[in-house]
C-alpha cells in the first residue's frame, strides 16, 4: 500500500513524515495528528457545550420546544448534509486547503453566535457552523488515513481521533460550566476562537496535503440531493413527535426518501461519482457505518436529558453538572484506547456488540433505577465504555476498505454517520422527551395563555414561568414539570435501551468474517 500524499504543495520536508523504505509513519506523521487534533476537540467541544448552555439559552429567548431542538440540531444536521460533498471537494482540491478555509469561517460564525441577538439568529449561525464544520471533519480523517499506512498504527491514530472526540466532550461541559458560572451564554461558542487560531499557524507547516490525483467532476446536483435526502427527514421526525401523523410530516418523509433514492441512483450512472454507494454492498462497511450512528446515537440522545435533569431539577451549577458527568466521558477515552490491543485478538463481531450491550445497560440502569446524580454518573460512565470502544472499532473498519485516494469519500461516510447519529440522538430521543413532558404536564389555575405556552413548550419554560408566580402555584408547577419530565426520561431510557441491544446484533451480524473476506 503507498500513500497519495503529495509532497509538491507540502513544506519542505513534510515528505519525511513517511519512511520511503517503510510504511510506517515517522515522528512528523505524529506531529501532524496532534495537529489534526485541534478541529476535532473544536467540532467535539461544540456539540456538548451547547447541551450544557441550553437551560440557559431557553430562559434568556423563552424558547419554545422546536426552536431549542433546532438550535441544537441545525449545526450537525447541515454538517451531515455537506460532509459527503465536503470530503468530495477535498479529495479535489486539497484536505488540508479545505481545512483552513473551513477553520476561517468556523471562526467568524461562531463569533456571531456568541453575540445572537435572538434564538431564530442563533439558528442561522448555528447553520453557518454547519456548512465550515463540514469542512473541517472529512479532512482531519482522510488526511490521518493517508499519513498512516501501517493498519496498526493507523488503529492506535484512529484511537486518538476518536479519544479526540471523547476529550472534547468531556472539555465542553467543564469549560462551558466554568464560562457559564461568570459570563453569559453565549461566551461557550468562543471557545472555538484560540483554538483555531492555533490551528491556522500549525496546519501549513505541519499537516502535509493529500488530494484524489484523479478526482471526479464536481456534481453540484448531487450535493443538492444529499442535502435534500436530509433535511426533509429529520423535520418530519420533529413534527410527528410533537404533532402525531399529519400530511406535513407525511409528505416531508417522501420527499426526503425521493430525493436520497435519486442521489443513489445518480451515483450509481455516473463513472466518477461524489459517494461511491457500492461500498454499502460490502456488509461490513455498512454494519461499520451504522454501529457509528447508533454509538453516537445513544450519547447525543443521553446528554440532551441529563443536562437538563441535573441543572433544572436537581440544582446542580453547570460547572457541578459537567464535573458529575467527567468520569463517564474520561472513560469513553480509556476504552477507545483500551480496545486497540483487544480487536487484534478478537474479532470485530464479538467487540461491537459487548461494547453496545454496555450502552444498553446504561439507558436500563436509567429506566429501572431513576435519575439521581450517582444513578446518571455511574450510567454515564456505562455509556462511555460502549461508545469509546465502538467508535474506534467501527472507524477503522470503515477507512480499511477504501484505497487512500478515496479517503475523502470514506471520512466523510464516516463523519455522516456521527453527525446524522447525533441529529437523529436529539430528534427522536429530544422529540419523544418533549411529547412525554406535554403530555403529562398538569398546570395549575390562573396562568396566562403566555404562561401557558411557555410552560408547557419546555423545562426551561416552566422554571421561567414559575419564577413570576406566587409560592404556592410556583410550587405546583415545579412539582408538575419536573415529574412530567422525568416521565419522559425513563420512556426514552427504555427505547433508548431497546435500541442498543438491537444495535448489537446489527454489529454481531453485520462485523462477522465470510468466506469473501
Amino acid at each position: 500500500m503507498t500513500s497519495s500524499i503529495s509532497t509538491s504543495a507540502s513544506p519542505a520536508g513534510v515528505s519525511s513524515a513517511l519512511s520511503p523504505a517503510s510504511t510506517r509513519t515517522g515522528v512528523r506523521g505524529w506531529i501532524s495528528l496532534a495537529v489534526l487534533m485541534l478541529p476535532v476537540l473544536l467540532v467535539a467541544v461544540d456539540n456538548t457545550v451547547l447541551s450544557f448552555a441550553i437551560p440557559a439559552i431557553s430562559l434568556a429567548f423563552a424558547t419554545s420546544g422546536a426552536t431549542q431542538l433546532w438550535i441544537i440540531d441545525s449545526y450537525p444536521l447541515v454538517l451531515a448534509g455537506l460532509l459527503v460533498a465536503m470530503g468530495s471537494l477535498g479529495d479535489r482540491f486539497g484536505r488540508r486547503r479545505l481545512l483552513i478555509i473551513g477553520a476561517w469561517g468556523f471562526a467568524a460564525f461562531s463569533v456571531a453566535a456568541a453575540f445572537a441577538p435572538s434564538a431564530g439568529f442563533l439558528v442561522g449561525a448555528r447553520v453557518g457552523l454547519g456548512i465550515f464544520g463540514a469542512m473541517l471533519m472529512p479532512s482531519t480523517l482522510s488526511l490521518i488515513r493517508n499519513i498512516f499506512t501501517d493498519r496498526d498504527q493507523r488503529r492506535v491514530a484512529i484511537a486518538v481521533w476518536a479519544a479526540g472526540f471523547s476529550a472534547g466532550a468531556a472539555l465542553g461541559p467543564l469549560l462551558g460550566g466554568a464560562l457559564l458560572e461568570h459570563f453569559w451564554w453565549g461566551s461557550v461558542f468562543l471557545l472555538a476562537v484560540p483554538v483555531l487560531v492555533l490551528m491556522l499557524i500549525l496546519t501549513p507547516i505541519f499537516v502535509p496535503e493529500s488530494r484524489d490525483p484523479n478526482p471526479g467532476r464536481i456534481d453540484i446536483l448531487s450535493i443538492g440531493l444529499s442535502v435534500a435526502a436530509m433535511l426533509p427527514v429529520v423535520y418530519a421526525i420533529k413534527d410527528f413527535a410533537m404533532e402525531g401523523p399529519n400530511p406535513v410530516a407525511i409528505s416531508a418523509v417522501v420527499v426526503g426518501l425521493t430525493a436520497g433514492v435519486v442521489f443513489v441512483r445518480r451515483q450509481l450512472r455516473r463513472p466518477g461519482p461524489m459517494l461511491d454507494v457500492r461500498l454499502f454492498t460490502v456488509r461490513a462497511f455498512t454494519g461499520a457505518v451504522l454501529v457509528n450512528l447508533l454509538a453516537i446515537f445513544s450519547l447525543v440522545g443521553f446528554l440532551y436529558f441529563v443536562s437538563q435533569h441535573l441543572q433544572l431539577i436537581l440544582g446542580y451549577s453547570p460547572l457541578e453538572a459537567g464535573a458529575i458527568l467527567l468520569p463517564g466521558l474520561l472513560m469513553t477515552i480509556a476504552a477507545g484506547f483500551a480496545v486497540v490491543p483487544v480487536v487484534k485478538r478478537v474479532p470485530p463481531h464479538i467487540v461491537v456488540p459487548v461494547s453496545l450491550g454496555f450502552s444498553a445497560a446504561a439507558y436500563a440502569f436509567v429506566a429501572f433505577t431513576g435519575e439521581s446524580a450517582m444513578a446518571l454518573l455511574f450510567a454515564f460512565i456505562l455509556l462511555g465504555i460502549g461508545v469509546g470502544a465502538s467508535e474506534t472499532v467501527s472507524n477503522d473498519l470503515i477507512l480499511s476498505t477504501v484505497p487512500p485516494a478515496k479517503a475523502g469519500a470514506a471520512s466523510a461516510v464516516s463523519e455522516t454517520a456521527y453527525e446524522v447519529g447525533s441529529v437523529f440522538g436529539t430528534a427522536v430521543l429530544g422529540s419523544i422527551l418533549l411529547a412525554s413532558y406535554q403530555a403529562h404536564l398538569s398546570l395549575p389555575a390562573g396562568l396566562s395563555a403566555g404562561q401557558v405556552a411557555e410552560a408547557t413548550e419546555t423545562l426551561g419554560g416552566a422554571v421561567n414561568t414559575a419564577a413570576q408566580l406566587p409560592a404556592g402555584n410556583a410550587a405546583a408547577l415545579l412539582e408538575s414539570a419536573f415529574s412530567a419530565f422525568d416521565s419522559g426520561v425513563i420512556l426514552t431510557s427504555g427505547i433508548g435501551a431497546v435500541l442498543m441491544v438491537l444495535a448489537a446484533g446489527l454489529g454481531w451480524w453485520s462485523l462477522r468474517p465470510t468466506a469473501a473476506r
